[in-house]
C-alpha cells in the first residue's frame, strides 16, 4: 500500500522480537494501495528466513481493527488460505507503531493474477463460497463501514467534483440502492464475514494454485451476495486498451459463479437481487475512488486509482446488469430457500 508513515528499522525490528519472529534484515515499503502503511519484512530465525508483511493502519482505530485481525485468525484456523496474524506470548494480535494501531501477518507465495482466465475465476468462486461458509458462526459482528450509510455520507461530498450527468448518475443510483435496500428481498439476503474489496490484487496464485486471500481491512457483516458482485465486477470484466466499458467477459463470468454455487447455492432471494449487487458494487468503488482522487492524503508512495473505470462499469450495470444476470443464472445450480441471516 501507500507509505503514509516512515517505520524505523530499529522499531520494526523490536517488534519482530516481541513476536518471536527473529532478527530483522529488511524492511521494504509497498507500493500499490492508497489506505494503509505496509512493508514486506523479512528476518532470520534459526537460519530460516521469515517473510511477513508489517502493516500500519491510517483510518481504521484500535476499537474497530480486532474484528478484521480476529476475523483473519479465525478463517486461517478453519483452513482458508488467508494471512495469520503474529501474536505476542500473551496472545495479542494487535499492536502499536508510532502510536497508531499496526498487525503483522505471514507473507502469502505466490503473486497476484491481474490478467485472470477462467481457471482464475473458478478458483476464486469456489474458495469465496468456502469462506463465507466458514464464517457463518464467527463471533464478532462489525457492520461494512463501507456499505450503504457510507455512501449516503460520502456521495455529497464528492458531487462537486462531478460534471451534471454524473451527478444526476450518483444520486439516480445512491436513490435505487437505498429503495433496495429497505425491500423485504434485500432482508432475505444471507449475510455474514464479507471481504468486500476482493480485487484481482488482493489474491494470491503460484503455480496456477490459488494461495491466498488477503488484505481483509475494508471487510464486515454484510451480504454474501454484495461479495459475489464485487468479484464478478473486478475479475470478470474485460480490461483491454479496447474494450474499457466495463463488459462482462461471460467465460470468465459463468466460471466464477458457477464455482461458487458448487459449495454454496445461492438462493432465491440472492438470485433476484444480483443485478442490484452488481449495480451496488460499482457504485461503492466509484465513490471511494472518487474521494480518494479529489480528498487525497499525503503519502511517501500514492496512486490513486482511476474513478472513471467504475463510472463505466456502473452504466453498464444499470443498463445491462438484469439481462447479463439471468444468462448467468441460466447456468448456475438450482436456487436454495433462504438461508438464516446470521452475524
Amino acid at each position: 500500500m501507500a507509505v503514509y508513515t516512515e517505520v524505523a528499522f530499529a522499531e520494526a525490528a523490536a517488534l519482530l522480537h516481541t513476536l518471536d519472529l527473529g532478527d530483522l534484515t529488511e524492511l521494504r515499503g509497498i507500493q500499490g494501495g492508497i489506505e494503509n502503511t505496509n512493508y514486506f519484512v523479512t528476518s532470520e530465525r534459526d537460519g530460516a528466513t521469515l517473510e511477513h508483511v508489517l502493516t500500519v493502519f491510517e483510518r481504521l482505530g484500535f476499537e474497530q481493527l480486532p474484528f478484521y485481525l480476529h476475523l483473519m485468525k479465525f478463517l486461517a484456523g478453519k483452513g482458508i488460505p488467508v494471512p495469520d496474524p503474529a501474536a505476542t506470548a500473551k496472545g495479542e494480535i494487535l499492536h502499536t507503531v508510532q502510536g497508531k494501531p499496526a498487525a503483522v501477518v505471514d507473507k502469502l507465495r505466490g503473486r497476484s493474477e491481474l490478467a485472470p482466465g477462467v481457471a482464475h475465476c473458478e478458483a476464486v468462486g469456489g474458495m469465496l463460497a468456502r469462506m463465507h461458509l466458514a464464517g457463518r458462526d464467527f463471533p464478532l459482528n462489525q457492520p461494512n463501514l463501507r456499505g450503504l450509510a457510507w455512501w449516503n455520507e460520502t456521495v455529497p461530498v464528492v458531487l462537486p467534483f462531478l460534471s451534471a450527468p454524473q451527478a444526476d448518475l450518483i444520486r439516480t443510483e445512491l436513490a435505487y440502492q437505498n429503495h433496495v435496500a429497505a425491500s423485504p428481498a434485500y432482508t432475505a439476503l444471507p449475510r455474514g464475514p464479507i471481504h468486500a474489496d476482493l480485487f484481482r490484487d488482493n489474491v494470491m496464485f503460484e503455480a496456477g494454485e490459488l494461495t491466498g486471500f488477503f488484505d481483509f481491512y475494508f471487510a464486515g457483516c454484510d451480504t454474501f451476495l454484495f461479495d459475489i458482485a464485487v468479484c464478478l465486477n473486478d475479475w470478470c470484466v474485460h480490461h483491454s486498451q479496447d474494450a474499457t466499458d466495463g463488459s462482462f467477459d461471460a467465460a470468465r463470468s459463468r466460471a466464477l459463479l458457477a464455482a461458487y454455487q458448487a459449495v454454496r447455492p445461492l438462493s432465491t432471494a440472492e438470485r433476484s437481487l444480483l443485478p442490484a449487487m452488481l449495480r451496488a458494487g460499482a457504485l461503492r468503488f466509484w465513490i471511494s475512488r472518487l474521494w480518494d482522487l479529489h480528498l487525497p492524503r499525503e503519502a511517501a508512495m500514492l496512486q490513486a486509482h482511476d474513478p472513471t473505470h467504475f463510472e463505466r462499469v456502473l452504466r453498464e450495470r444499470a443498463t445491462h446488469a438484469r439481462d447479463l444476470s439471468v444468462q448467468l443464472l441460466d447456468t448456475a445450480a438450482p436456487a436454495t430457500a433462504p438461508q438464516p441471516v446470521t452475524a
